[in-house]
């Protein structure tokens, strides 16, 4: 190898016509040494001094040409120690893995593979962890708990209609913080690495590529969830996305608001056609007390309803990793976390859940056949709004976390998904199935542009307008838990459709909008049935009974 003149841009190693350049922060007047390695070897066999004389304010940078990148690792000695490049692309762990190196990443052969590029109002998002995913023992995968076991899963989210995956933390992040697992993987960590122990090979960096090529084979895109830390340089986080998008191909991010510098971001020419995302529990806890029965909601249910997500960077969620998953969000009245040795002090106390008339595991009938029909009913809310839909993994097959709404530091099966769980509610399988397939099949759930109320034919039908007990009058009493939502498309679509919802524990009477000469109400779903296999055609055509709890899809012809 040979030392030639380097590049202060960008930080840490970049290689360009035969040169590896390497770039680093310095504090001024402080000694700074390049250590290269022998992979897995525990002495340097090469000290480069990177003085103040190759400097632009405090970025020491120098460049090695002819060198052979995957025969080395590196570290940086700065000021006596031992410090690992916060820029590495790849990380190793030597000896008793507490020793952390700098790696370099190899080529790889795309095939042509691009970012998807999906239409907000066309997704259907899966919140995964990627170890939690199939690690349980019943996942039916080779690999369990790594990125080709999220591979041998693909079929199975093509079966439910996924078309997006958003994974939790993928990059290098300790393992234990404070005394605790670090199973979420929030932190300190080396972002642009992926996490060795999330591959089932060696080569994690190539095998996290195949993720993104397979999902995007099966016309699934890779969304990550990258949280930072409070504190971490705007520059870096900026850096980081571009380099995600660029070496792996990642069709979008969710960011904390607090810790990424959203404006540089949402601006940056590279991240332009990216999706940037952001979570915000609104739509969460006004679905949720909208499903438990509360009342003064339906104001608050049309706006999220109607709410275009694409247009804020949100999604809609009724479940996520932080808080109860939908079967504990129906089977428990507070949180249960216990086990992680905070005395119940930690996560989110203010649920917006309910056990249905009984807290945690029961036998009685009547408790278990509520709690389905809620679960029922909170997918209905979630797939028939007009925002990208996110779904918890696990919860189309009602995997429970045993009321612990905060499973950061459990990396076990409390927090792995119970795949047994697919073949004993195969039922609600299905179900979540075919309401997905049917949001996908009436695109006056899903539209383009917001809906505003507006008669824009002059035919006496706006976009959508709002009905109860009375047609097109929206219920404004507090005590209402009921509402039709009626979708006309005011001449940008052929169909109709009519969502009726009534949350309240009595049955009511909810008036049909009328649909012209030629035009009948067909009812195509209802949650206490599921989707139903043919559609019905109602008789009475001006009004129907809604049973108590229940939520209606209507589609008219």
């Amino acid at each position: 190898m040979k030392k030639v003149q380097g590049n202060p841009q960008p930080l840490g190693v970049r290689t360009i016509k035969g040169k590896t350049n390497f770039a680093v922060a310095v504090p001024a007047s402080v000694p700074c040494e390049l250590l290269l390695y022998e992979c897995g070897a525990e002495e340097p066999v090469e000290r480069i001094v990177l003085s103040e004389a190759a400097c632009v304010g405090e970025v020491r940078y120098i460049a090695l040409e002819n060198f052979q990148e995957q025969k080395y690792e590196y570290n940086y000695l700065i000021d006596g120690k031992l410090v690992t490049d916060p820029y590495a692309k790849v990380i190793h762990r030597v000896k008793d893995a507490s020793f952390v190196r700098g790696a370099f990443l190899k080529e790889y052969d795309w095939e042509g593979d691009r970012p998807l590029q999906i239409p907000y109002q066309d997704v259907i998002a899966y919140s995964l962890h990627v170890r939690g995913f199939t690690k349980h023992r019943m996942s039916h995968v080779k690999k369990k708990g790594t990125f080709r076991g999220i591979m041998e899963k693909i079929p199975y989210l093509l079966e439910l209609g996924i078309n997006q995956i958003q994974c939790m933390p993928v990059y290098e992040f300790e393992d234990r913080q404070q005394g605790r697992v670090n199973y979420w993987g929030y932190g300190p960590a080396y972002f642009f690495a992926p996490k060795a122990s999330f591959a089932a090979a060696k080569d994690v960096c190539t095998e996290f590529r195949d993720l993104v090529k397979e999902c995007h084979r099966a016309g699934i895109e890779v969304v990550l969830d990258l949280p930072f830390e409070e504190g971490v340089n705007p520059q870096m986080v900026t850096t980081c996305l571009e380099y995600y998008v660029m070496e792996y191909h990642v069709d979008g991010f969710i960011l904390n608001q607090n810790h990424a510098p959203m404006q540089e971001i949402l601006t940056d020419p590279y991240l332009k056609q990216t999706k940037i995302m952001k979570k915000e529990e609104q739509f969460q806890n006004i679905m949720r007390r909208f499903l438990k029965g509360d009342e003064g909601m339906v104001g608050d249910v049309i706006r999220e309803l109607k709410r275009l997500t694409n247009q804020d960077g949100c999604f809609n969620y009724i479940t996520n990793h932080t808080g109860f998953t939908m079967q504990d969000l129906v089977s428990y009245d507070g949180k249960h976390n216990e086990l992680n040795g905070e005395r119940n002090q930690d996560g989110p106390d203010y649920n917006f859940s309910w056990n249905c008339g009984a807290e945690g595991p029961t036998r009685k009938k009547d408790v278990l056949a509520l709690r389905k029909n809620q679960v029922r009913n909170a997918f209905a809310l979630l797939l028939t709004a007009q925002g990208t839909p996110c779904i918890l993994a696990g919860d189309e097959f009602g995997n429970s976390q045993k009321g612990n709404n905060n499973v950061y530091c459990q990396d076990n099966e409390l927090a792995w998904l119970n795949w047994n769980q697919l073949k004993r509610e195969e039922e609600l399988f299905q179900y979540v199935k075919a309401l997905i397939a049917l949001r996908k099949a009436i695109p006056l759930l899903h539209m383009e542009k917001p809906l505003l109320g507006m008669d824009y034919t002059a035919c006496g039908l706006p976009d959508v307008s709002y009905h109860g007990e009375s047609a097109w009058q929206t219920p404004s009493e507090v005590s209402s838990r009921l509402l039709g939502v009626f979708y006309s498309g005011s001449g940008m679509t052929d169909q109709v459709c009519f969502v009726v919802y009534n949350m309240h524990w009595l049955e009511h009477k909810a008036a049909l909008p009328g649909l012209g000469k030629g035009k009948k109400w067909y009812l195509v779903m209802e949650t206490e049935e599921g989707v139903l296999a043919k559609e019905r055609l109602l008789k009475n055509q001006k009004e129907l009974w809604i049973k108590a709890r229940t939520i209606q899809i209507l589609v008219g012809r």
